[in-house]
Order: C-alpha cells, then sequence, then structure tokens
C-alpha cells in the first residue's frame, strides 16, 4: 500500500507560556540550480508564544501570536514590517490561521476557555465567526481546496488524518497516527503528511480523490516539520539545521542550511511561499 499523545493545541493555554517562540522570515534565492538561504529577521519580536505561520498572499503572513494572556491571529506586513492583529475572541485562543481558499477570510483553530475546540472561519469585514466543521476536533487544517480542508484531528488518543468536504459535510478517514504537518506537493495534485504508524516517521503522500497513500521517505528521528520547496524538494527542520531531500534526485537527506545554535536552539513550522523566494519558521 502505496501526544500516550501530548498535542500542543489540546492542554491548555498554560502550556504555550512555557514556549518562548518567535517567527523569522529569511529571503531565499537559486543559486546555480540550489537554494540559498538569504537575509532574515525576526517578525514576531513578542515575549511568549508566536507560531503556525502561513503565507495569506504575496505582501503578509499570518501567525499565532500571544496578547493579553491569550492567542490571536496576527497579521505581518512584509513591505512595512507592521503588524495587525485582526480578531480579539475573550473566551477562547486561536491557532494554525491560514487564508481561506478562494477567498479573503481566514480560518484558525479556535480553543475556548471552557474546553472546545473547533475550526472556525473569520470573515474580515464583518468581525464575525463561524464553525467550518462542527463534528471534529480540528488541531491542524490545510486548504485543499475551497470545497476540501485536509486535517489532522483528535480522536480519543490520537491524531487521525481526515479529509473533509464542505459540500457534503462528509468526514474521510485517511489514516491513524499523524503529525502535524500537512502540504501539498508542488507540481502534483497530491498532499503531504507525517505517518507516526511505525517506530521510524515516515512523510507520506495523499491522493485525496482515491485515498491511496504513498511512502516517500523516512524523517530524521522523532521530526515532523517539513515544507516544499517549489523544485519538490522537502525540507526538514532538526534542531537548528535544515536538511533536504528532493524525491526525483536524491538518496538520503543532506544539509541545506545551520543556522546560529546561539540563536535558533529548536527549529519548527518552516514553510516556503508559492515562489520560493521567502523562507519562514519557527524557533525557540
Amino acid at each position: 500500500m502505496m501526544k500516550k499523545i501530548f498535542f500542543l493545541l489540546f492542554i491548555s493555554t498554560i502550556s504555550f507560556a512555557q514556549n518562548n517562540t518567535e517567527v523569522y522570515l529569511f529571503d531565499l534565492h537559486p543559486i546555480n540550480g540550489t537554494w540559498k538561504v538569504g537575509k532574515g529577521k525576526n517578525i514576531s519580536n513578542n515575549e511568549g508564544y508566536d507560531s503556525q505561520p502561513s503565507f495569506f498572499n504575496k505582501k503578509s503572513i499570518l501567525f499565532s501570536s500571544t496578547r493579553n494572556k491569550q492567542t490571536d491571529i496576527a497579521k505581518y506586513n512584509i513591505e512595512n514590517g507592521s503588524i495587525t492583529f485582526l480578531n480579539n475572541t475573550p473566551k477562547g485562543s486561536e491557532y494554525s490561521p491560514q487564508r481561506i481558499s478562494k477567498s479573503k477570510n481566514v480560518s484558525a483553530v479556535r480553543l475556548d476557555t471552557d474546553g472546545l475546540q473547533r475550526l472556525y472561519g473569520y470573515d474580515l469585514k464583518t468581525d464575525k465567526s463561524y464553525v467550518l466543521i462542527k463534528d471534529l476536533k480540528v488541531a491542524y487544517p490545510m486548504w485543499y481546496d475551497k470545497n476540501t480542508i485536509i486535517c489532522a484531528a483528535i480522536f480519543d488518543n490520537s491524531l487521525d488524518l481526515i479529509v473533509h468536504y464542505r459540500k457534503t459535510k462528509r468526514n474521510a478517514m485517511a489514516q491513524k497516527k499523524v503529525g502535524r504537518s500537512l502540504h501539498k506537493i508542488p507540481n502534483s495534485s497530491l498532499v503531504s503528511y507525517i505517518s507516526k504508524e511505525n517506530k521510524e516517521w515516515e512523510i507520506r503522500s495523499l491522493n485525496t480523490n482515491t485515498g491511496l497513500t504513498k511512502k516517500i521517505i523516512n524523517t530524521l528521528g522523532k521530526q515532523e516539520d517539513i515544507c516544499w520547496l517549489p523544485d519538490g524538494t522537502i525540507l526538514l527542520a532538526v534542531k537548528n539545521v535544515l536538511f533536504k531531500y528532493n524525491p526525483s534526485i536524491d538518496k538520503q537527506w543532506v544539509v541545506f542550511h545551520s543556522f546560529p545554535k546561539e540563536n535558533f536552539k529548536n527549529i519548527s513550522r518552516i514553510i516556503v511561499n508559492q515562489k520560493g523566494d521567502r523562507l519562514v519558521l519557527v524557533s525557540e
């Protein structure tokens, strides 16, 4: 065939206070057929938990940011360096903010103070929010298209991969025991995810039409934060180092870029924009 588990989102907002993380933005340059990491800067610059970035468009980045003892949706303007908060939910915190496919609105996983956890949509014009998937405790979502959401959702003590079809409101189980990193695979109709079913974790692909999955490569140890470059190269974060692997040309993982240990202890949540000229990562 082709966290007991502790999840960051599910414990409580207290756990975020223990992780002082920052969001960094770097330039990427294609040089002689390879990619090089250029200048970078801290774009969150904030005490507490700042994480889970995504590109809203060419000019701005969304991420979760600590504010007034809760976590809200922040929007960073790449051109002028300003940060705007898009919401204020007094009885809840938002995580994994993303642009809703074919829309100017955003979605986020909201964890309310009463323990309710759901994927919400946020109308940026009216400031109103609405539940996107009523019957799933979504932890990590990814918009495949405007009618399809790929997500890692909580079932008992497992994080399972679900394909949600918005028109029919149907949920299809794709695999049990997966990780938080969900991405579209460039130049294909496939999605990548991290399988934790076996002792060695695997990066696998999912065909959303057929439900078939296929192994791409093992991760390095218990590492689960990856992203894809436009040419089909996978980047994998391990401590202060990014490794790379291109399924079409590489046989194993090789070092892509090493960051200074004193500034980057544990890198996570790495993403690259569609053009491939900007890299965003999170580090303690």
